[in-house]
């Protein structure tokens, strides 16, 4: 798979990781004894499976902002590109429900109810197609900035308060799940989950500005600065008293807090692994187009599309809830193996595609 001189190997490949990540926590969630999760390595297990999911909904918010400043560039027409984007994020809602009704074909016991589920792609492309509208509505940069800026706060500020308004129980029942969480009709939830998109157009805004591979360099240090110091603020304020009335706000689920601090393990993370990727220090800037975690990343949501019925569904029944932690750590590197595998499979069938369709056009 060839990756352009625009497009930043950096960012494919943590979005690999979260991949990484997500089979991570859906194989050990589906097929670890129970028991075995009051051992205290379950608290990591956890915590990293945990991360797959902000990091998906920061790096389609950064790819927000990047498509949408390249697609302007090369068309003259910012309205055509936000437009280009905005449908994007509307053909993955679209996709969730379409999930769902496959869940709902091939799981015994699945009910109707459940393909209005609200799940990660539920979330992610309305707040796609709200964070592409916004990019084509301000011209200025600095607008843009201030907009997403202001909404990744909001989303998370206001959702210990949303949580426990008494009016979200007057919302149709489908509207209510998608608000606030729900016995198993809620996986994610707009609040505060939309805010890790705009907080990443945020950084795309940032990251559209660099021209050189200096000044991207430059800009991933800023960015490790800002992240530790947002760690260190959050864990500094989970010490203070909350801001909000007493059982409101909870550190794991709800808390801005927590919220900031996970926004920080991801900077943290995005300069590291551009130290890695690209380079920086070499005497030539890199931007490899191929590695195994490239193709993850370039892959995300066909992994996702394929990986959770497996995981959940009828093809491992004999699993579920029957593994010690250690041999689910082996099975998860077993089936990442086996995902791997069906990605390539997939972008060889694809690429054989493309061929056949470019010999088939008439000269």
């Amino acid at each position: 798979m060839s990756a352009s001189a625009n497009r930043r190997a950096y960012i494919d490949w943590m979005r690999g990781l979260s991949v990484l990540f997500m089979i991570e926590a859906h194989t050990f969630d589906s097929w670890t004894r129970v028991v075995e999760r009051s051992r205290p390595i379950w608290f990591w297990v956890s915590f990293i499976g945990g991360m797959a999911a902000p990091i998906f909904l920061f790096l389609a918010g950064v790819s927000v902002s990047m498509a949408s400043a390249a697609r302007a560039r090369r068309s003259g027409d910012r309205k055509t590109a936000a437009w280009s984007v905005q449908k994007r994020g509307w053909e993955i809602f679209g996709l969730a429900f379409l999930f769902r009704l496959q869940t709902w074909v091939l799981s015994p016991g699945a009910t109707v109810k459940g393909i209005f589920k609200a799940d990660i792609l539920n979330v992610m492309g309305p707040s796609i197609a709200a964070a592409a509208w916004i990019w084509g509505i301000f011209i200025s940069r600095r607008m843009r900035l201030i907009a997403f800026g202001a909404l990744a706060c909001a989303f998370t500020y206001l959702t210990p308060v949303v949580r426990h308004a008494a009016w979200i129980a007057w919302l149709p029942d489908p509207v209510e799940w998608y608000i606030r969480p729900f016995p198993k009709l809620s996986v994610f939830t707009i609040f505060p989950w939309a805010g890790y998109v705009f907080a990443g157009a945020f950084l795309g805004e940032l990251l559209t500005t660099v021209t050189t591979a200096a000044e991207e360099w430059r800009m991933n240090r800023w960015f490790v600065v800002a992240g530790v110091l947002l760690m260190l603020g959050g864990y500094g304020a989970s010490f203070l008293p909350s801001l909000y009335p007493p059982g409101h706000s909870e550190f794991w689920t709800s808390s801005p807090t927590y919220f900031f601090m996970k926004m920080g393990v991801m900077l943290v993370l995005m300069g590291l692994i551009y130290i890695y990727v690209q380079r920086p220090f070499s005497a030539e800037p890199r931007n490899p187009a191929w590695s195994p975690m490239l193709e993850f990343g370039r892959s995300s949501l066909f992994v996702y599309w394929i990986h959770v019925e497996i995981v959940y569904g009828i093809f491992t029944y004999p699993l579920h809830r029957r593994l010690p932690i250690q041999w689910t750590l082996v099975a998860f590197l077993l089936f990442s193996a086996l995902m791997y595998g069906a990605t390539i499979l997939k972008c060889r069938i694809v690429a054989d595609w493309k061929a056949m369709r470019a010999v088939a056009q008439p000269a």
